[in-house]
């Protein structure tokens, strides 16, 4: 191995640091021969686990495959984690590289630690002057170094050392702790010191689990797993090392230390103490184990030694011994207690032994036969006269008693596999079935249970028992006949019985059973042979008619697929038939489902080759037809259209079909449409896509833009390529090319008139938005409300120059001239359209108007107040002059709207609004908005002559008609010039504020509002106030002259003036009555009368 090995480079690396050393010492080191052969045989070989280097004296280098003795300077340990050979790829996985101690150091660090380092740390006298902290932090360090050398030793001694908590730095430590007068009054420092030494045994036992679980787990055979073949030696030191590992582990978890753990995890409750007590007893068990194997290989293993030693002559003597040990160690195993539970690898070992066993007598017979030529060729004449049965007496016995546990074995593993098989014929059958498994383990655990040893050859008792196990068994193979006898009787398909056989197979080759369940396979045998003759029939029925049992695939291709399906079903049923024979294979009917399953395979096959021929020779057919046909036509409506596509779709269908399911042989213009299949489909789908693109342009042509697309077609010369397109077949050589040249230019004009038709959609949708448009609208109280006509009118504007930009994009996409006829023609037609959109929204809002001013309507629209002036009632606003300018207004508006898109026709000059207001059916509508105007005047005039009896209230003079009351007692009529005076009583004034009160309660129950012709709000309010005011003022009139009068006379009252009052004065009245008739009328006295009054 070359000292510049990439492998070598991690080793060189760790070894280099370790040492301290140079590049040139490596290199003479790695170059040396002893170190070539010693790198060669760890790095090449699965032999060697572990490389060791080190330093003698003189700073040399030294390497070894096993630990070196007497070192007192560290070591070098490079180890494999598997036993590979260590390559370029998994030399950074595989390697372990790690410095342990020398055994001499590892000695020296453990004495001194544990006699001189450990007891001077821990005396408080001597590290009382140290520095606080120093002497425990130098105590925990030389614990370290002292577990550390104390694990290493034990690790190359191959035992396992269990590491002890920090926490107990020496013996008496945790005692001296525990006792100490420090922690006595101390409650915070008991429990820290409880808690770290509770944590330090926690942590120490779930270490100490995991170190033991990985010896326990160690295998003996692990050898034989990975593929080696070790000696026998190689089990017996495994079972040597254990043992002696497991006394070490033991030993320590008894010493003082682990029972202070222990004590510690007790007190505390730790939730580890069951841990640590399941590890005492799984180390009592592994030693137990080991203790046992090691004395049962003890003998074995001394004997072969003693066959290493001996000679060849003298091992005839000494075989006899060593069979005995084997069979003495097979029957330490307890060999027939594993029948219950693990028969299968029992089974196994019991077979290998029958098999080595009798493999030593084949080569003895073997090897006296060959003595035996050899002397005859040698010219000896004697003969091995030495009976071989003297040889092989007692292990023949042995090999007897072994056979019958291998028999056992055997029908223990079929039995128990009853447990596992699935239900039979309903649950009584399945319940029987499970009630025979559960006799049966009853049976084997009364063999298990047998004191004897069963591979002793003297023992006859064994035999005993076992000729007793085979008649249970006989019983419970009668009993499972019958259960199954059942379950095939049942069967009426030869599936189902091919199921049981798979089913029960495992137990159905037991002769008894066999024999029992022989009429039933010859009946399923039988059905089997029956099944192929219903193939038979079916194919001959069925036959013709076998292209529609397959819906999407061309009909000879479903043809195929159903004789596929046939022979799919004829190959089922045979391997039914070979199911059922590895139980009957001397059945005669064999040969016979043999002949009529080649029978129908003979039907089958040639079905499908008549199938082929005739498709191969249609499908050529077609393909000739179409290979001559021209690619495109014009049908009776003149349109184009992709010739043939149904034909050529199916063609090119079965051809795909053909590349991916059949073996069909093509013919030559199958073959040549099948050649260029690819090519033809890419042009059948571009010219497909071309002729949906054409149809579209030329069959959805509109009127406007009709002439608009012919000079296009024109200025692409498109009808003259298409029509050389008509003299291309689908055979042409350059017609995809020709295609493709065809659609580009029918896409491009797709693509114009397609855009241009969007322009024109969205101009349409504008022209109808204006129809929808709501000029005019209630408010929230169902009156007219005038919108913001700005809003609106910037709306429509705004449109309007859409339209026009529209406009102009579809004139760059037709590439039309601003004079030419046929863009002329566009635009007119445009024009006509935004013209009925206008057209559409003074309509609609003439409608709004009418509709809302129909006297059947009973809502109201508009709404005007009637007030009182001083000249009489008016209308706020006038329902003359008010109301008709109102509505004039909105109509102006209306037609305003319609003048603000500028007009699209360059040939019509005047804007839309004047061409709206020539329209007959809107100067209709205006006139009748004028007409209903009219109608509601008048009504409105005749609610004001209906209010005007209460004229006379705001009319007459109030002080005159005071006058002609005081001196008449009542009004003068017109006609009345002169009257003769009568002064007014009470009675009058009564009456006159009566006729007052009645007038005032007739003003107040007056409506409100009143609608006029249905749709004219008159609000009364305002008007009914101001009359009540005018009331309320002649009342007033009455009753201010009563109290008046009633101040004079109190006034008299305290004068005692009574004889100077006339008979005009204002205290003729008497002073009683005329307060009586003022409380009545609601007036009350002023607080100076009442005043006088009470004196």
């Amino acid at each position: 191995m070359d000292a510049g090995d990439e492998r070598l480079d991690p080793v060189r690396n760790f070894t280099l640091t370790g040492f301290r050393l140079e590049q040139e010492a490596w290199r003479q080191f790695a170059s040396a021969e002893d170190s070539q052969v010693i790198f060669n045989c760890f790095f090449n070989t699965q032999d060697y686990s572990h490389l060791f280097i080190h330093q003698q004296d003189g700073a040399r280098l030294s390497i070894g495959l096993d630990f070196p003795q007497n070192v007192r300077t560290k070591v070098i340990c490079v180890s494999k984690t598997a036993r590979e050979v260590v390559t370029k790829e998994n030399v950074r996985n595989i390697l372990i590289i790690q410095e342990v101690q020398g055994e001499d150091a590892k000695t020296f660090i453990i004495s001194v630690s544990e006699e001189v380092t450990c007891p001077l740390l821990s005396n408080h006298g001597t590290s009382r002057s140290w520095a606080v902290g120093l002497a425990e932090e130098a105590l925990r360090f030389m614990e370290r170094q002292r577990n550390e050398a104390l694990v290493m030793k034990a690790q190359i001694d191959g035992r396992t050392f269990l590491a002890y908590p920090d926490a107990f730095r020496d013996d008496c430590l945790y005692d001296n702790a525990l006792h100490d007068d420090s922690f006595q009054g101390d409650t915070e420092g008991r429990k820290w010191l409880d808690t770290q030494l509770l944590h330090a045994c926690d942590s120490t036992i779930m270490e100490w689990v995991k170190l033991v679980s990985e010896v326990l787990q160690q295998d003996s055979s692990q050898l034989v797993l990975d593929g080696l073949e070790p000696l026998p030696s190689e089990e017996f030191n495994f079972w040597r090392s254990r043992l002696r590992n497991l006394h070490f582990i033991q030993e320590q978890l008894m010493s003082s230390r682990a029972q202070q753990v222990l004590s510690i995890a007790q007190r505390a409750e730790s939730v580890y103490l069951s841990s640590l007590r399941d590890l005492h007893t799984d180390v009592q068990k592994g030693l137990d184990e080991a203790e046992d194997v090691a004395r049962n290989l003890k003998p074995v293993q001394q004997e072969l030694e003693k066959l290493q030693q001996m000679k060849y002559h003298q091992l005839g003597n000494n075989m006899a011994a060593v069979m005995e040990e084997s069979r003495s160690f097979l029957l330490g195993k307890d060999l027939m207690r594993t029948l219950g539970s693990e028969p299968g690898q029992k089974m196994e070992d019991v077979t290998l032994v029958i098999w080595t066993l009798n493999s030593l007598k084949e080569a003895f017979r073997l090897c006296r036969t060959q003595v035996e030529v050899d002397q005859r060729q040698d010219g000896d004449t004697r003969s091995w006269d030495f009976p071989s049965y003297l040889v092989f007496f007692r292990l023949d016995h042995f090999l007897l008693h072994l056979q019958g546990i291998q028999e056992v074995f055997s029908v223990s593993l079929q039995l128990h596999q009853l447990d596992r098989t699935a239900s039979v014929g309903g649950r009584m059958w399945t319940d029987a079935i499970q009630e025979v498994y559960q006799d049966f383990l009853c049976h084997v655990t009364v063999l298990c249970d047998l004191t004897c040893d069963p591979t002793n050859p003297d023992d006859q008792s064994f035999l005993k028992h076992l000729s007793q196990f085979w008649v249970q068994v006989s019983d419970l193979e009668r009993r499972l006949a019958s259960v199954l006898s059942r379950a095939f009787e049942d069967c009426c398909i030869s599936s189902s019985g091919a199921k049981l056989v798979k089913m029960f197979g495992f137990i159905l080759d037991r002769p008894l059973i066999h024999d029992q369940l022989r009429p039933y396979l010859v009946r399923l045998e039988e059905m089997v042979l029956e099944e192929l003759d219903q193939i038979e029939s079916l194919f001959f029925s069925e036959r013709k008619e076998s292209d529609t049992f397959c819906m999407f695939t061309p009909s000879h291709a479903a043809g195929l697929c159903w004789s596929q399906q046939l022979r799919r079903r004829a190959e089922t049923t045979l391997n039914h038939h070979r199911t059922l024979q590895q139980l009957d294979q001397d059945s005669g009917v064999s040969e016979l489902v043999l002949q009529r399953f080649h029978l129908i395979e003979d039907l089958l096959r040639h079905f499908r080759d008549g199938l082929r021929t005739e498709w191969s020779s249609l499908l050529d057919s077609d393909c000739g037809f179409i290979l001559e046909q021209p690619v495109i036509q014009k049908n009776q409506q003149g349109m184009l259209g992709v010739n043939c596509s149904n034909t050529l779709h199916v063609v090119l269908r079965e051809l795909r079909y053909v590349s991916r399911k059949t073996d069909l042989e093509l013919r030559p213009n199958a073959a040549r449409l099948f050649t260029c299949r690819d090519d033809i489909t890419r042009s059948y789908l571009s010219l497909s896509h071309m002729v949906s693109c054409y149809k579209q342009v030329v069959g959805g042509v509109l009127t406007e833009d009709f002439s608009l697309i012919q000079d296009q077609l024109q200025d692409l010369d498109l009808n003259q390529n298409l029509s050389e397109l008509h003299r291309y077949t689908w055979g042409s050589e350059g017609l995809q090319q020709q295609v493709e040249q065809n659609r580009d230019m029918v896409l491009l004009l797709h693509s114009t008139v397609s855009q241009a038709r969007a322009n024109m959609d969205a101009m349409t949708r504008i022209i109808q938005g204006w129809a929808k448009l709501h000029l005019l609208e209630r408010s929230g109280e169902s009156l007219l409300e005038v919108r913001d006509m700005e809003q609106s009118y910037r709306h429509i504007r705004e449109e309007g120059e859409e339209l026009l930009r529209l406009t102009q994009v579809n004139r760059s996409l037709y590439g039309a001239k601003d004079s030419s006829e046929s863009w002329i023609m566009y635009l007119e037609h445009l024009d006509d359209k935004v013209q009925d959109g206008l057209f559409q929204l003074a309509l609609r809002s003439m409608h709004f108007l009418l509709d809302n001013m129909n006297p059947q309507s009973c809502c109201t629209f508009v709404t005007v107040s009637l007030q009182l002036r001083e000249t009489g009632s008016v209308f706020e606003p006038s329902v003359g002059v008010g109301l008709s300018d109102l509505l004039q207004t909105i109509i102006s508006d209306i037609y305003t709207a319609t003048s603000l898109p500028l007009r699209i026709s360059v040939s019509r000059h005047s804007n839309y609004q004047v061409s709206l207001q020539q329209s007959s059916d809107l100067s209709a509508l205006q006139q009748e908005v004028k007409n209903r105007l009219l109608q509601v005047r008048e009504e409105a005039e005749r609610l004001l002559t209906r209010l005007d009896r209460y004229s006379y209230l705001w009319l007459s003079d109030r002080k005159r008609v005071m006058q002609e009351f005081l001196t008449y007692s009542r009004q003068l009529g017109p006609e009345e010039l002169e009257a003769e005076e009568t002064p007014p009583t009470l009675n009058d004034f009564q009456r006159e504020i009566n006729s007052l009160n009645t007038l005032r309660e007739e003003v107040d129950h007056l409506d409100d509002v009143i609608l006029l012709h249905s749709w004219l709000q008159v609000d009364l309010r305002a008007f009914k106030g101001s009359l009540l005011s005018v009331v309320y003022k002649w009342r007033h009139l009455y009753t201010d002259y009563l109290l008046h009068s009633v101040s004079e006379s109190l006034q008299q009252v305290t004068r005692h003036c009574d004889d100077d009052v006339g008979p005009a004065s204002l205290s003729s009245f008497p002073l009683t009555e005329t307060i009586i008739l003022l409380e009545a009328a609601g007036v009350q006295l002023p607080d100076h009368l009442s005043a006088q009054l009470q004196c």
